[in-house]
């Protein structure tokens, strides 16, 4: 881990955040789709007011990714307008929240969440931390070798107040009407995911395939267990065409096989209030990758800071990049 202190989110504009699509809408159908650049405001506040705009119910509001409050953001929402237009003067009360509409295109569906391809970061970094060669040195490792893919700080929230909230709730039983949206159930499988990572990153086995591990293969959803791990795997391991993955609990059949399940199961077990409660939730099993690749990583330094550039899959976390290059109170 870094020894050196640094500095980042001194200001919303020194952490902007864009999202990447593979598609762009398509310029007529019945939702208006923004691209609109915000500050201050969380995305589900804002798809409040814009419902609250433009006279539609709040579920008429589409979004792909929930973007930070403290951040410059830029990300697509649709709204659902059939037949007609905006009223007059729609827009005044964006500008009063410090959000302005870059964008207005016609598409005929509205907006999914989780359809974004990817986000593109840029981000302010100041303090002892770029004075040292061993951060740049760092910073080059990382675009090289990828980062642990954990899930960053705030997922748990301040304090960790959700992972507190999560496992309340899970003591009590889950029930929809209390975590309406799920935040306290992925909370708590974060947990256990990070729990895990923590294990492989402590032996060193987090970017190397194990036998029973199962392999993500780079920038799909596809994945496959392994019996056993040659060399040819382990080949494309290291050239980051293939990636350990580790537990996202739930109930169902670990994907995972021999020691590697053997291993999670016992990880679990050690957090049996949260493990047990999302079986009995009804959550799914799922995966997710450990390693976590930067893809059009830039370093480019600016009088008394450096300016960091990168793109990462959609669900990853710029702080979990950022906890591998100096040490910050936030990024613990």
């Amino acid at each position: 881990m870094p020894t050196v202190a640094g500095d980042y989110r001194q200001r919303a504009e020194d952490f902007q955040v864009e999202e990447q699509f593979d598609f762009t809408p398509e310029g007529q159908g019945e939702h208006l789709w923004l691209w609109l650049e915000k500050r201050g405001s969380t995305t589900p506040d804002l798809a409040r007011l814009l419902a609250r705009a433009v006279d539609i119910p709040v579920r008429d509001v589409g979004f792909s990714g929930l973007k930070d409050r403290d951040a410059v953001t830029r990300q697509w929402f649709s709204l659902a307008l059939p037949g007609r237009e905006p009223p007059p003067g729609w827009k005044a009360g964006l500008a009063e929240r410090h959000v302005e509409c870059l964008e207005a295109v016609r598409h005929p569906r509205k907006l999914k969440r989780g359809v974004h391809r990817a986000n593109r970061f840029r981000l302010r970094i100041q303090g002892e931390a770029i004075a040292s060669s061993a951060t740049r040195e760092r910073w080059d490792r990382l675009v090289a070798d990828g980062v642990p893919n954990y899930f960053g700080p705030q997922r748990f929230g301040p304090a960790g107040r959700n992972l507190h909230r999560a496992r309340q709730l899970l003591a009590r039983g889950w029930r929809k009407r209390q975590d309406p949206q799920g935040l306290l159930l992925s909370t708590a499988r974060s947990y256990l995911f990070n729990a895990v990572l923590s294990a492989r990153v402590a032996d060193g086995s987090w970017c190397v395939p194990q036998p029973g591990d199962v392999l993500n293969l780079d920038g799909t959803a596809s994945r496959f267990a392994c019996e056993t791990i040659d060399q040819q795997l382990l080949a494309r391991a290291q050239a980051g065409d293939l990636h350990p993955t580790g537990p996202l609990w739930g109930k169902g059949r670990l994907e995972s096989l021999a020691d590697v399940a053997g291993r999670e199961t016992a990880i679990a077990t050690g957090f049996a209030e949260l493990a047990d409660g999302l079986i009995q939730a009804g959550v799914r099993q799922d995966r997710r990758p450990l390693r976590l690749r930067l893809a059009d990583a830039s370093w480019e330094a600016a009088d008394d800071a450096v300016w960091l550039s990168f793109s990462l899959p959609r669900g990853a976390f710029a702080t979990s990049v950022l906890r591998e290059l100096f040490q910050h109170p936030s990024l613990i």
